[in-house]
């Protein structure tokens, strides 16, 4: 018996933003998308790129790096640092092709980087990877909705200080909220629940990118882990979150572990007398 396709994830309803100040390029990038069915608004340069990320609130970015009056690293740092946007995937399209540019596009909070000379049917094929990797944690979360009166409430996972919601999709440290990427709560997420475990890159690229994350290089993962560990406000010297393994990967850093042992010993203690084991953490974050 075949087994039955997938279904398509459903087209956006906001539209993909192509910013580039080559005219030619953008008419490509532009028929190709349509073609497929996706709404189209267009940039030419930073500064109008940013006024059309405000307006128009795109799916996704497909972004040029030499832009005039404003080039594009700082256009994807600027979008980061704003709350309303700073979840918008971004998909660096560039001349700039080594291995450094790539990289830096990623550390400035790129979610994909595709060099030209570019097959404009490969791009189309990543802007519905990453869409499909964004529209996975509200599919869960809408099925978690769906079935929050026949399933248990899945409990935080607090590591010290650090409150990791998966319900909610949230990070605290402190009592405070700390803004992650999707990329980034994940890449957390599995990092943490492997309890001490070592995870290699490629697993965690697995766990992150899944079946899309074939061509991602090994060195994303150490770039992600770098920014994370600044918003956590993390020392790769002295962990409290996450510890590299060196030629290995990463894991939860001991004094995590160890926090986490004594958070379930505290909720097992606190089932047996009638508590709700999620109100301690709440309360403790």
């Amino acid at each position: 018996m075949h087994a039955m396709a997938q279904p398509h994830p459903p087209l956006p309803e906001r539209p993909i933003l192509v910013v580039d100040d080559d005219a030619k390029i953008v008419r490509l990038v532009r028929t190709y998308l349509e073609r497929d069915g996706f709404s189209v608004v267009t940039a030419s340069d930073g500064p109008a790129a940013l006024d059309a990320i405000e307006t128009h609130q795109p799916a996704l970015v497909v972004l040029d790096l030499m832009l005039p009056e404003l080039d594009g690293r700082a256009v994807i740092r600027a979008v980061r640092r704003d709350d309303e946007a700073a979840h918008t995937p971004i998909l660096v399209l560039s001349a700039r092709s080594s291995t450094v540019d790539r990289i830096a596009g990623l550390e400035d909070g790129a979610d994909d980087y595709l060099p030209k000379p570019f097959s404009p049917a490969e791009l189309v094929l990543r802007v519905k990877s990453i869409l499909r990797r964004s529209a996975a944690p509200v599919a869960d979360a809408n099925a978690l909705g769906d079935a929050a009166s026949a399933a248990p409430t899945r409990l935080p996972l607090q590591r010290t200080d650090l409150v990791v919601d998966a319900d909610r999709h949230e990070v605290t440290r402190a009592g405070r909220i700390v803004p992650l990427t999707r990329v980034e709560f994940r890449l957390l997420l599995t990092i943490l629940e492997a309890d001490g475990r070592v995870l290699s890159r490629d697993q965690l690229l697995d766990a992150v990118y899944g079946h899309d994350g074939a061509d991602v290089l090994d060195r994303t993962v150490d770039v992600h882990v770098g920014r994370l560990r600044d918003k956590l406000g993390d020392d790769a010297d002295q962990p409290r979150y996450v510890a590299t393994v060196r030629g290995v990967g990463y894991r939860a850093a001991p004094a995590a572990t160890a926090a986490a042992t004594a958070m379930a010993a505290s909720t097992t203690s606190n089932e047996a007398s009638g508590g709700d084991p999620r109100s301690i953490e709440t309360r403790s974050s």
